[in-house]
């Protein structure tokens, strides 16, 4: 029933510095920062002066606070810290506004979190030359309904049921960029009350 090997499914890849990029823009949510941090450094020892033309906006890990000393080492002036993914969003599309060509974006954590950032990030254009991302963190999902069109969030497990109309939904690979998240399909349309046995495979 789970289709796999569906190219609409995303690949990341460990996130690695862009020298050629004028401007640097960094998402992280929770363990994303590390990864952030790791760029960091490489800029740091290829083009020092890139760091000034650089900015970072985290959600810190609830289990383990970072603060924005974690960050002061680098030499840093833009480092912004968020109590959750939404407030993120919205300054993230702030600084999108005001961003000047050659901007870079690197979006670090859940792919939850990478999903929305990137839906972000193609409507005010960028391409996907400009935009790297590396998943870290939990694998959990946002399923899209294709009955009633609700999100569920932090979806772990094989089969789900809706926020919006209840219904079992079967989670696909198939993954929508415009909508940040994944397909989900009644599961019992042609057996009603049968259900295949719940796994959590997303964790």
């Amino acid at each position: 029933m789970l289709v796999t090997g569906i190219k609409s499914k995303p690949v990341y890849a460990p996130l690695s510095a862009d020298l050629g990029g004028r401007y640097h823009l960094m998402l992280g949510r929770g363990p994303g920062a590390a990864a952030l941090l790791r760029v960091l450094a490489e800029i740091r020892g290829a083009a020092v002066p890139a760091l000034q033309k650089t900015r970072v906006l985290l959600v810190p890990d609830a289990d383990a606070p970072l603060t924005t000393a974690a960050f002061d080492h680098l030499g840093l002036d833009l480092v912004s810290l968020f109590p959750d993914t939404a407030s993120l969003l919205n300054a993230f599309r702030l600084v999108l506004d005001e961003s000047l060509m050659g901007t870079r974006l690197y979006v670090a954590g859940p792919e939850s979190f990478i999903g929305l950032a990137m839906k972000i990030a193609l409507e005010f254009d960028l391409n996907k030359d400009e935009i790297r991302a590396e998943e870290v963190g939990t694998l959990a999902r946002r399923v899209y309904c294709i009955h009633c069109r609700t999100t569920t969030e932090n979806v772990r497990t094989n089969v789900v049921s809706c926020t919006g109309c209840a219904r079992w939904l079967l989670v696909r690979d198939h993954y929508s960029r415009r909508l940040a998240a994944y397909m989900g399909v009644m599961v019992d349309a042609e057996a009603p009350g049968e259900l295949p046995a719940l796994k959590e495979t997303y964790l």
